[in-house]
Formats: C-alpha cells, structure tokens, sequence
C-alpha cells in the first residue's frame, strides 16, 4: 500500500509553456497526477501576452515538415509517442508551404483547455520561489524568462557558473555544405595545429560588399529588458556600423593567416571553428549577431566558402536563462546533485518551440519512471530526440550553447553519402527504425 501511494504521489511542474505542459500530458497519460504551477496571468514575462498556456511568443512555426530536416524527423517520433503538442499543431496547422505553421490563438487556446479540464491536473496559479519546499519530484519548465525570484533559487541549488542569464552565440554551418576549394585549413602564425577553417577575402572589392550587405541588413527587435545585456558582447553587424576596417582588426583580421596552398594573404579573413567531437558541425567566430534569420542566410552566405553554407543554428543575442546543462543534469534530464529535480524546455539549452517540447516530453516520462522506480529510458542519440538528450548531458563539451536540433549532432552513418538530401533520409530512416524498440519501452512505462 505505501508503494501505492507513493507512485500516486502527485510530481509538481513549474511553468505550463510547450514544455511544461508536454510533461504534464506524458505523465498524467501513465496514471499519475500532476500538479502545474503557473504564475500567469496572475504575473506575466516581459515577452508573453495572455495567460494561455503553450503560448507562441516569437513565431508560429513548428518549421520544417519533412524528415529530410531533422526538426521534421524530431516531429514524427514526438508523434509516435503521442504527444499533445503535435496533436494541438496538426489540428490547428495554417498553410505555411514545406513548413508546419499554426493559428497561434488556436492551437495554445486547445492547450489550455486540454490541461485545465483533465482531472488529474491541479492548475496552481502562483509564482514558485521555493522549489526545494515541494513534496516529491519536480520539473523545472519555467522557460527562458524565468522569473527573478525562481532564477535565485535555481542558483542557490546549482554553481552560479553553470547558471547563464543570456545568450550570445555565433551561427553554425554543416561542414558538409563548404567549399573548400576556397576554404583552408590553418592556424595563425602557423603555431599548433591547423584547427581553424579560413575563409579568405582575396578581393578587397568582395570585402566592401559584405561590409556595406552587413551594415544595411535588417536586424531583429530588441526587447527593452535586453538592452545592455551584451555590452561585453559586440554583434558583428555592430563592428560594421563603426566602420570599414574594424571587423579586419577584429575577428577577420588576416595577419598570420597565409593560404598554405599558395602562400597568399587575404584582405580579411572569417575564421570556422570545429563546433563538434565528430567534425561536422562549424561555428564562424566572433559572429554574435542581432541580425534576423533570413537576413544572416543572405549575408553570411557572401563570405567566401559559404556560398552554399547549411545553417544548423542562427547566431543569436537575448535574454536567455539556461544551464549550462552538460556541467549538471543526465541524459534522463534529471540534476545529478539532486534527484528530485528534473529540467526541460529551454533552460537546458534545447532551442526552438519543438525542441523544448520534446524535452518535456522526454523529463515527463522519465519522471514516470523515477517515481515508479524504472530505470530511465535509453533514448539512443541516433534519434533525434536522443541526440538532443545527448547534446545538453554530454560533460565532455565545455563551451555549451543553446543548440536546435540537427543532422550534424547524430552520429554520421557508417558510410559516407555526398548528396545531403540522401544523406539525411537514410539518417532519418535509421533513427526511425530505431525509435520503434523507444515507443515500444515508453508505452509500457
């Protein structure tokens, strides 16, 4: 009987955004009552406009469609496990071509419904500030904007060092979609290994038109409680605005950087660093930006070698509160100091509306399992949701950022294919066949 009681015992979720709420469903769906605290509308972020719960605050795109991108194959294995966010979006998709696109209103508004009339929810509208205080196991999905008073007492339960308060990080581009025919290996001055990718501005004429594409191309609103957040932090767009030659004394400073091929210097020159263990993932150094997404594609893609350049993440610059997860959870998305507690949504450092809510979906059934005392479930990192579970608890990265989910963060297949596109779809048939053996564990949970 106290066995009994204890697996009924409710497991508290802290905010009802896309992750949280996915937590609740996946959890409530195996029997075990949830208890959702949600501070609005009774207190609001500066970024959210009504107490709906899911609620779209950026965009209302799930983004790619098609398991060719792996936020497409992130969005059928979501499916295959039942999730309530993909069941809200399917129903209330608008016309968007290759993409998945939603009626914002709708598809939060059938969220909220759903959550505040299943009978193992109890909705608390209050504001969290003593986390350690609740009785048994806890998910944190407070999201991005976390309130000052819960940001605290995170800090309080982890290092400060591993609790980051904005986001500043440069694109990155697949290694796979380079040229280099242009592009070259090297190091400055030639000293240690060659570790840097180069791209080179041969032409002071191709520099200038970069120079004037940066200066005039369109930059994303800043919010009011993100100014001087960054001033540490200079975006590249912002070197441009003060003149012609900063970024060439900055980061595409070409001295000491000769082609080895043919020993030329370059006007300017952007430097690639190798993001990931296995090499195919490329960040562009010192490329913190606020320009819009499509407007880093257009111009980023000037920079020699970059010509037909995949991005898997956009550079960024917000207010973002995530941990530096790899530092303190599991691959079950659960702190390692302290089992009780569990994260999901961005503040693990998933980016991007599906990404956190697979993470919830993830914490929610591994909570199941914790509570019932099942071993947690192996997502395999030839998933997608797997390798997202992977990126943000793998110790071995030590400059951890905030990542969308992509190709370039699942092990590549035995056999190299060339063309991306076949490329992508035996990744995308692999994992599938392996998510089969996943649903398969997670519906008996």
């Amino acid at each position: 009987m106290a066995e009994m009681i204890e697996q009924n015992r409710p497991i508290h979720i802290i905010g009802a955004g896309l992750a949280g709420s996915e937590a609740a469903w996946q959890i409530i769906r195996r029997g075990i009552p949830v208890i959702l605290h949600e501070m609005r509308p009774a207190k609001t972020s500066p970024a959210h406009k009504t107490g709906l719960f899911a609620e779209l605050v950026c965009s209302n795109s799930f983004r790619a469609a098609n398991v060719e991108n792996a936020v497409g194959l992130l969005k059928e294995e979501m499916r295959r496990l039942d999730s309530l966010i993909m069941q809200a979006a399917d129903a209330h998709q608008v016309p968007a071509g290759g993409a998945l696109a939603v009626d914002r209103e709708g598809f939060s508004l059938a969220v909220t419904q759903f959550i505040r009339q299943h009978p193992l929810i109890t909705v608390v509208e209050e504001e969290v500030t003593d986390p350690a205080g609740l009785e048994g196991l806890v998910i944190f999905a407070s999201g991005p904007l976390t309130s000052p008073a819960l940001s605290a007492a995170i800090r309080s339960m982890v290092d400060a060092e591993y609790l980051h308060f904005f986001d500043a990080a440069a694109p990155i581009v697949e290694g796979d979609s380079l040229n280099y025919d242009i592009i070259y290996r090297a190091s400055r001055y030639g000293k240690g290994e060659a570790a840097y990718l180069n791209c080179p501005f041969y032409s002071k004429e191709k520099y200038i038109a970069f120079f004037e594409a940066l200066k005039t191309a369109e930059t994303a609103e800043i919010k009011d409680f993100e100014h001087n957040v960054f001033e540490g932090c200079m975006p590249i767009e912002e070197m441009a605005y003060r003149g012609e030659d900063t970024m060439r004394f900055g980061p595409l400073k070409p001295i000491g950087l000769k082609d080895p091929r043919n020993g030329r210097e370059a006007y300017a020159v952007v430097q690639l660093r190798q993001d990931n263990a296995a090499g195919t993932l490329y960040n562009l150094v010192g490329f913190q930006t606020h320009l819009k997404w499509p407007e880093q594609k257009r111009v980023f893609r000037m920079i020699p070698g970059l010509e037909n350049a995949e991005f898997v993440r956009y550079g960024v610059m917000h207010k973002n509160t995530y941990l530096n997860s790899p530092q303190l959870l599991n691959a079950d998305f659960r702190l390692r100091a302290n089992p009780k507690f569990f994260f999901a949504g961005q503040m693990t450092g998933v980016e991007g509306y599906v990404e956190s809510a697979a993470s919830g979906l993830m914490a929610g059934i591994q909570a199941v399992c914790a509570q019932k005392g099942l071993p947690a479930i192996d997502f395999p990192n030839i998933t997608a949701m797997g390798a997202l579970a992977h990126y943000i608890s793998n110790p071995a990265i030590t400059d951890f950022q905030p990542m969308n989910v992509n190709y370039g963060i699942m092990p590549p297949l035995e056999k190299r294919v060339r063309k991306r596109r076949f490329r992508n779809e035996m990744l995308a048939h692999r994992s599938l066949t392996a998510f089969e053996a996943v649903a398969a564990h997670c519906a008996m949970v």
